[in-house]
């Protein structure tokens, strides 16, 4: 018996091998499969909604006079969305507590509405995004197959993650910041690594297949080169105390008027009314288009220009706050892409910086603050102005995440430890707790959160 041991050992150690082997592999080809359906729809959404989108821009660029209905547009808006869409009006907010909670389905009609609603909305001349839009379609379509899949409670938010990877990956033609993006953006400073595989997946297929059906991504001018020096360091970091300061800023406005406007104005469609009269009369004092809808031309302007108004990122900062803060639908990034940009430009004049580079940081370090996610938004910076630019995003992203403090533009994120460090909180907090505490509570009287030891 004993000359049999060996052999028993040896097969016994085969057969659990190989076992571990078939799981994973068979884990490994479920996830490109389901990662694959999940990129193709969020593709198509994404395709459909840029194209149209750049329709609707063309449209209100050469009739600008259309922007003086955005109240009433507004109104419009507002009924319908208080009839048919009060479920779906916590748009990002929404996706990422399904994420956590075992919610309902999130409705299918929220990818047809966030769509229209955004068209609506830069249609009119409002100062939104498409982040958002793009995010909110490919996690509902995502959800959307969990529910006819019947998968488990893990797998589904893992297909939500991916969902939100696919549809950020393919709207920017950024589809390695699109996965980082959907596993950052759930939990402040934790990354979910199990999702990995899917929105990795999700991403490179939703970017494969908007290109593949003639959606062009706008090209930003390629930064020159900065050797990194201890002065330069020392610039970059006042660089992103200011883009900190501006974070703040946007997001305190945008939830301060949020709640204001709620509490004076009920009616969800007479409060989009009134806030679409105050847009068109800042439209009026500005004296310039600039400041609606994307703001591209004067974003890609912030590369070169020296003689940029110090006064545009300030500008479209309170244009896309009151925007957002009244319940016009649209995303976030492009305008704070373009208040980073703006800002930058100022920066590098007032620094010394080259101009073209400190507008490619600025970019991507305010939505990394404001959106907590330092990672995804620096190695986007790579994607779309080129690997030069490390180390330098990377200082000024970081720098600026950790000292916008507990906030930012999704009040549903979950916080595991304290940006300033601190042991792990006994359980994932929601920023909103955090912002309306402004100090979070002693870690130990929350209850533990499972799987933390």
């Amino acid at each position: 018996m004993a000359s049999w041991a060996p052999w028993y050992a040896f097969f016994t150690g085969f057969y659990k091998v190989n076992m571990t082997l078939h799981h994973r592999t068979r884990a490994f080809v479920q996830w490109v499969a389901l990662g694959i359906v999940v990129g193709v729809f969020s593709g198509c959404a994404s395709a459909v909604f840029l194209y149209l989108l750049g329709k609707v821009t063309q449209f209100r660029d050469a009739h600008n006079v259309i922007v003086y209905a955005l109240p009433l547009a507004g109104l419009a808006m507002g009924v319908i969305y208080a009839r048919w869409g009060l479920k779906i009006l916590g748009g990002n907010n929404l996706i990422i507590d399904t994420v956590h909670e075992d919610s309902p389905e999130i409705p299918f009609r929220m990818a047809p509405m966030v769509l229209i609603g955004t068209l609506w909305t830069h249609l009119f001349g409002g100062s939104a995004g498409r982040e958002g839009t793009a995010v909110q379609m490919g996690a509902s379509l995502a959800d959307y197959i969990a529910h006819r899949l019947r998968v488990g409670l893990q797998t589904r938010r893992e297909l939500l993650a991916a969902g939100i990877a696919g549809g950020f990956g393919s709207v920017f033609g950024t589809p390695i910041a699109g996965a980082i993006f959907g596993l950052e953006v759930v939990v402040v400073g934790r990354m979910s690594y199990e999702a990995l595989i899917p929105a990795l997946i999700a991403a490179i297929t939703g970017d494969l297949v908007t290109r593949g059906l003639g959606i062009s991504h706008m090209l930003y001018p390629i930064p020159q080169q900065l050797p990194l020096s201890l002065m330069v360091i020392a610039k970059w970091i006042a660089f992103g105390l200011a883009v900190a300061l501006v974070a703040i800023a946007f997001v305190e406005l945008t939830h301060l008027l949020k709640k204001w406007l709620s509490r004076w104005i009920p009616s969800l469609s007479l409060r989009m009314a009134f806030g679409a009269l105050l847009l068109v009369l800042l439209w009026k004092a500005a004296g310039t288009d600039d400041y609606l809808g994307l703001g591209t031309p004067t974003l890609l302007r912030s590369f070169m220009d020296p003689q940029l108004p110090a006064e545009a990122f300030l500008l479209k900062l309170v244009f896309t706050a009151l925007t957002l803060s009244v319940g016009f639908i649209g995303g976030e990034v492009t305008p704070l892409f373009f208040i980073g940009a703006a800002l930058g430009n100022l920066l590098g004049r007032l620094l010394g910086l080259p101009l073209d580079l400190s507008a490619g940081i600025g970019l991507a370090a305010i939505f990394a603050a404001v959106a907590n996610t330092p990672l995804a938004l620096s190695i986007m910076a790579v994607e779309l102005l080129g690997p030069h630019v490390l180390p330098h995003v990377v200082i000024v992203s970081v720098v600026a995440y950790l000292f916008t403090g507990h906030r930012g533009i999704y009040p549903s994120q979950r916080i595991a430890r304290l940006k300033h460090g601190g042991p792990l909180l006994q359980r994932l907090v929601p920023l909103r707790e955090l912002i309306a505490h402004r100090e979070p509570a002693d870690p130990k009287e929350a209850p533990r959160h499972p799987g933390q030891g």
